[in-house]
């Protein structure tokens, strides 16, 4: 099962895609504790994370390592991305403080549901992909709840069920077709990680 949820309006929706529930609830009451906690400390994840990095890896890209950096309309519109994941800071100062995936496939799907608009983002391939919801929230920034799906699984686990598994950022545009996702202080690794979209044109 699997929560897609979008303004006030949540989607439950089963594994045949049946089994349809509503309720008025926003991001804030979707989100387990320690999600609601994650995101408000997104600035101190940022801080944290770029005391740990090198400069010049900061410097290759202003713009996707701004923390400041969030144009209005924040939603990416629907339609297939190429995505990539950097990791920034090492937990407990173990590991890597930079490192930069290759890019992989991911998408954004709408759908309509009693006249309101349910957005996803999924991460189509990669031993690691996550699986969720996009929640509308101020003029410059949406909300992703989700889960990682693993290996060869073929479905996610219903968010909120295995904290290790439940994965919360934040959504921002950075430039005219160019999307981030903010993931403060993720469970393994790193301090913070911004995964990067851009149209798969």
């Amino acid at each position: 099962m699997m929560i897609m949820a979008c303004g006030s309006t949540v989607v439950v929706a089963g594994s045949a895609g049946a089994d349809r529930a509503r309720s008025n609830l926003d991001w804030r009451r979707v989100a387990t504790p320690a999600d609601r906690a994650r995101l408000r400390g997104w600035r101190g994840a940022w801080v944290d994370a770029l005391a740990q990095v090198d400069p010049k890896e900061v410097a290759r890209d202003p713009v996707l390592f701004n923390p400041d950096r969030s144009l209005v309309d924040p939603l990416p519109p629907a339609g297939p991305y190429r995505c990539r994941t950097y990791k920034l800071g090492a937990r407990a100062g173990i590991g890597p403080t930079f490192t930069a995936s290759g890019w992989f496939a991911c998408r954004i799907g709408t759908s309509e549901d009693d006249g309101e608009r349910v957005v996803s983002l999924v991460k189509l391939d990669g031993s690691q992909r996550p699986v969720g919801s996009v929640f509308a929230d101020t003029n410059a920034r949406a909300v992703f709840l989700g889960t990682m799906e693993l290996g060869d699984e073929t479905r996610p686990l219903r968010y909120g069920r295995d904290v290790n598994r439940d994965m919360a950022g934040l959504i921002e545009r950075i430039a005219a077709k160019r999307w981030r996702v903010v993931l403060p202080y993720p469970r393994f690794e790193s301090l913070l990680d911004v995964v990067e979209l851009v149209p798969d044109a």
